[in-house]
């Protein structure tokens, strides 16, 4: 049995969004395999990209609170589909009205009478024996697909070719600008086939983003890595920075150490619905492979001179 989301990322049921968002960023800084050696890091961190992608969605967050682990078998427009059968089935009970055939079973799970087990699972073809169900539709199925960070940034139409029970399939998938590990993209109509004239369910494409040499995720957040010259760190300067969407400027702070991190505002991953990520730009300071004759006089210089000693407590 999968974990409840809420104890994946150790917050209550009643969270706010943003102590989601709190916990999973604390914890994905933790649990990043790029920073976390333990083997098992990169499923853990997989575990709360998952975790954070259905709870940080309040539709689907809404479905998984109601549904439990089941929450993916359940129509995105359940409550409509319930609310229908509220109203045509009161006084009704043991008649079949359209495609919904209400029972006799007692309350049902919501107390409104209706019996979610019946209603649902009738509909995907699980519901209990006697009576028509009239067409049924057909099952969700799910996919996973790799992308690399800068494809997940950019988006755009790929083509993606599957495998499954009937032999390959090849899709032409809008990737929407900006997805996230763990977020799906959603095929309408290419699921399971219907029976009776029912409707195909839909393909869900899970996004599992590859590791990338330059940038590294926690959510919407990128880190990467800053090369800078030792005299650049301690007068300041206004360097280049890779980012998915090409080169930005950033500006150094004079003094800065190896490990300063520098934020971008809105340069990280797009976000359709909401607020940009960042982009954070962490300050590594090089030196020269080789010392020339004069850049070895003016370092011997500054070690005559300077005062300063790093492994000085405070």
């Amino acid at each position: 049995m999968a974990r409840d989301y809420y104890d994946v990322l150790g917050v209550q049921r009643n969270a706010s969004a943003d102590e989601i968002q709190q916990a999973f960023r604390k914890l994905a800084r933790k649990h990043h395999p790029d920073i976390n050696k333990d083997p098992q890091a990169e499923e853990r961190f997989k575990e709360l990209n998952e975790a954070y992608s259905v709870l940080s969605d309040p539709k689907t967050r809404k479905r998984y609170d109601r549904f439990g682990e089941d929450f993916r078998q359940i129509p995105e427009d359940w409550e409509e589909r319930v609310g229908a059968g509220v109203g045509a089935g009161a006084g009704a009970r043991g008649r079949s009205r359209g495609r919904v055939r209400f029972t006799d079973y007692g309350e049902g799970f919501d107390g409104s009478g209706i019996n979610f087990e019946d209603l649902f699972g009738g509909m995907y073809g699980r519901g209990g024996g006697g009576g028509r169900w009239g067409p049924v539709p057909g099952a969700d199925q799910e996919a996973e697909i790799q992308l690399g960070v800068e494809e997940a940034y950019h988006g755009g139409h790929r083509s993606i070719t599957l495998a499954g029970p009937g032999g390959q399939r090849t899709y032409d998938v809008n990737i929407p600008r900006g997805v996230v590990d763990g977020q799906r993209i959603r095929l309408a109509g290419e699921g399971g086939r219907g029976s009776d004239d029912g409707p195909p369910g839909d393909l869900y494409l899970r996004v599992r983003i590859k590791p990338d040499t330059r940038f590294r995720l926690e959510g919407r957040d990128i880190h990467v890595a800053l090369p800078v010259t030792p005299w650049e760190a301690a007068l300041g300067a206004t360097v280049p920075v890779p980012t998915p969407g090409g080169t930005a400027k950033v500006t150094v702070p004079k003094s800065s150490s190896s490990g300063r991190r520098l934020r971008l505002r809105g340069e990280g991953m797009p976000n359709p619905r909401g607020a940009n990520g960042d982009l954070y730009a962490e300050v590594r300071i090089m030196v020269p492979p080789e010392l020339g004759d004069r850049e070895r006089e003016l370092f011997e210089e500054l070690a005559a001179v300077s005062t300063f000693d790093p492994r000085k407590p405070g």
